[in-house]
């Protein structure tokens, strides 16, 4: 059984990411089905206790981001490890394939107008990262944004969103928002066999589209599209963790490993009462008795 270091799992501010030296599969952290749950327990009871602590002290925000190739657990990972977290504290937002008005903004607009307020937890499953892997795979979409003077851009655009990214996460990390990067790791062989599972199984028939299959064959684009990714967009104050996703109860608790060490790095406090207020609180304490005889 594997102790769960987070560090083992972050790319490093100026890494270069290959993929394929980064594992989809890892020694268990749990020794069997009840000690998961048992881990799992604590890491949701302690994030939740972290995320009170937070709403209360009202001065981080902090940003979750998942990625991964179809069928990785993100809607897994997140329905888990946020099982117990006061849902006025925290939003999950999903992004597909832009929509018409979305197409008329920069590529930043859509996820940008979504962040999450001071104390609370902002959840993305799939996010403005998309715009440096699905468009990079399908042109296609880029066409459809309108971009002006695109064929003076095509040479330096992904670098030019890189940098555009970089500089968002930067500014909101100047000003409150902790962001946490997950890359869901899944080998080829295991979205195989998930795959052949949401067919198999009527009560997951509704999870599986002809477009995964279609996606499936770019797989080696999207593969070097998330290594230069991960390799441009890794920083200290923003990181990405590659987490290995070939096993889903694994994946879950390294994930809620990850947040959990987040929030308590933040170094957060209860607000503290003034001396005014503290005698406030006795004095009306004190009528809140009386009135009970």
């Amino acid at each position: 059984m594997k102790a769960i270091r987070i560090k083992d799992h972050q790319v490093r501010q100026g890494d270069t990411v290959d993929l394929t030296s980064w594992p989809t599969s890892i020694d268990k952290v749990y020794g069997s089905k009840d000690h998961y749950r048992k881990i799992l327990a604590a890491h949701v009871e302690r994030l939740s206790e972290l995320q009170q602590l937070q709403y209360a002290a009202n001065q981080n925000a902090v940003l979750l981001i998942f990625q991964g190739m179809d069928s990785a657990g993100k809607d897994g990972a997140i329905r888990h490890v946020m099982s117990g977290v006061n849902p006025q504290g925290c939003q999950v937002f999903s992004f597909k394939h832009p929509s018409a008005t979305e197409l008329q903004h920069d590529f930043l607009w859509r996820t940008t107008r979504n962040l999450p307020e001071r104390g609370r937890i902002g959840i993305f499953n799939r996010s403005y990262y998309e715009e440096v892997l699905i468009v990079r795979v399908h042109r296609d979409i880029l066409r459809s944004e309108n971009i002006p003077d695109r064929p003076r851009h095509d040479g330096h655009l992904w670098q030019e969103r890189f940098r555009s990214i970089l500089d968002l996460e930067r500014h909101l990390h100047h000003n409150g928002t902790q962001i946490v990067k997950i890359f869901l790791h899944l080998s080829k062989e295991e979205q195989r066999k998930r795959f052949l599972d949401r067919i198999d199984q009527p009560d997951k028939n509704w999870k599986f589209s002809q477009d995964d299959i279609k996606e499936r064959l770019y797989w080696e684009q999207y593969r070097t599209a998330y290594e230069d990714c991960l390799s441009a967009t890794s920083t200290d104050h923003a990181p990405w963790y590659v987490v290995p996703a070939d096993d889903k109860k694994n994946a879950r608790l390294i994930v809620s490993q990850i947040v959990v060490d987040t929030l308590e790095a933040l170094g957060m406090r209860y607000p503290e009462l003034s001396a005014d207020r503290l005698q406030e609180l006795r004095a009306i304490r004190e009528g809140l008795v009386a009135e009970g005889g």
